[in-house]
């Protein structure tokens, strides 16, 4: 592929990464919460999450559920019903007083909830959907050019959620963290992530 092609891809996805959604709330919730090491597993599940995705993409399944109405519906609701769940849990603990528990006294936690949010993530399969086969040429391999435009799209992301852990973990980190602002933190981490789904289902 040419390199004016990958480039035109990464400044066209860009943009929709840097665009609040159920990804980028969600590792935003779990910084919040669990401060930048939860933060970077939320990422790495989350980029691991799209390894499937494009993995899809590339053996063509993505073309067949794009095709199926009814099966990207159901899979829009499981999304959404997830990050429901997962921001009552967070709401929930918010409202009970107790000692915190860092969240790095259950390290595989995150990273599952990141790949489970990115898996069933619809704006992150309408990039490999609608926008990722406007950039694959026919007279070249198909595949190939599918994973190399996976690659650029997790790599951004992978920099940016990566870039908002660090960031939103150095602004938090000035003050202890107490009972009363972990209740205050998960708060606001659940709030975050019922606008996740919020966007999702409208």
């Amino acid at each position: 592929m040419e390199n004016t092609s990958l480039l035109l891809f990464a400044a066209t996805v860009l943009p929709l990464i840097c665009t609040p959604g159920p990804d980028m709330l969600f590792v935003a919730s779990q910084t919040m919460s669990g401060g930048a090491a939860a933060g970077l597993r939320s990422t790495a599940g989350v980029c691991l999450g799209y390894v499937i995705h494009s993995s899809l993409a590339a053996l063509g399944v993505a073309a067949i559920v794009a095709a199926s109405p009814a099966l990207f519906m159901l899979l829009r609701w499981l999304g959404i019903g997830y990050l429901a769940y997962l921001a009552a849990r967070l709401i929930g603990s918010s409202m009970k007083a107790g000692k915190f528990v860092p969240a790095s006294s259950n390290a595989s936690d995150s990273l599952r909830r990141g790949f489970l949010t990115a898996i069933l993530n619809p704006k992150g399969m309408m990039i490999y959907f609608a926008i990722l086969p406007q950039f694959i040429s026919h007279d070249q391999s198909i595949a190939l050019q599918a994973s190399l435009l996976s690659a650029i799209f997790i790599g951004l992301c992978g920099v940016f959620y990566t870039f908002l852990s660090l960031t939103l973990a150095a602004i938090g980190s000035h003050a202890s963290f107490s009972d009363r602002r972990r209740r205050w933190s998960e708060g606001i981490a659940g709030c975050l992530l019922l606008v996740a789904a919020a966007r999702l289902a409208t």
